[in-house]
Formats: C-alpha cells, sequence, structure tokens
C-alpha cells in the first residue's frame, strides 16, 4: 500500500480488495461444425457447379452463333466490295507505272487503283503515305 510518508504495512483502517475473475463455469471449447451439414452443403455446391455449367454452355451457343452471324456477314460485305472494285476501270499504263515506281506487285498496284476509282494520283499518294 502506499501512503504519504512512503511504502508501509497495512494497518487495521485499511482494506485490501481482491478482484476475482468472473467464470461462467467450465469453459466450453468452440462447436466443431457437425459432419452431416458439410456433406449438404458439398451437395449445394455441386447442384449449384452444375447449374452454372449448363447456363455458360447455353451463353456459349448463344455467343457461337452470334460470331458466326458476324463473319458471314462481313464475309457478305467484303464480297460486295471486290465486286464494286472489279467495275472499276483501271488504265493499263497506270497500272504499269506503279508498279515500276513503287516497285509493287502487279496484284497490289492493280487493288490500290481500283481502291481509289482508277485515279493515278490518289493511288501513288497512299503507297507512299
Amino acid at each position: 500500500l502506499l501512503r504519504r510518508g512512503g511504502i508501509g504495512m497495512a494497518t487495521e483502517g485499511d482494506v485490501e480488495l481482491e478482484l476475482e475473475t468472473e467464470t461462467s463455469g467450465p469453459e466450453r471449447p468452440p462447436e466443431k461444425p457437425r459432419k452431416h451439414d458439410s456433406g449438404a452443403a458439398d451437395l449445394e455446391r455441386v447442384t449449384d457447379y452444375a447449374e452454372e455449367k449448363e447456363i455458360q454452355s447455353s451463353n456459349l451457343e448463344t455467343a457461337m452463333s452470334v460470331i458466326g452471324d458476324r463473319r458471314s456477314r462481313e464475309q457478305k460485305a467484303k464480297q460486295e466490295r471486290e465486286k464494286e472494285l472489279a467495275k472499276v476501270t483501271i488504265k493499263k499504263e497506270d497500272l504499269e507505272l506503279i508498279m515500276t515506281e513503287m516497285e509493287i506487285s502487279r496484284a497490289a498496284a492493280e487493288r490500290s487503283l481500283r481502291e481509289h476509282m482508277g485515279n493515278v494520283v490518289e493511288a501513288l499518294i497512299a503507297l507512299t503515305n
């Protein structure tokens, strides 16, 4: 005990308090999960997985059909573009000029000329840029 004059011994008037820790009986270990409950949870996970897999496969089929449709549209547009380019008339002299000046193949020179509607100047500018 502490007193003004320093440390001393307890006398009759001093009260000592003992702190007791509260205990509510014997301590119980945390409850363990029941084994039969975990089996039900596992079954639930399996059925959820199977349902998700079914949903994903239907989504996959939808996505594949969308991709197939897009590809067919792009292919059709490409064929239409090729038909339009084939209609463009080009001069043989322009074709040979581009081939020799740009040192490219006949097909590349013809393609460039057709894309620029036979305009040799525009075709050359496009090839140089």
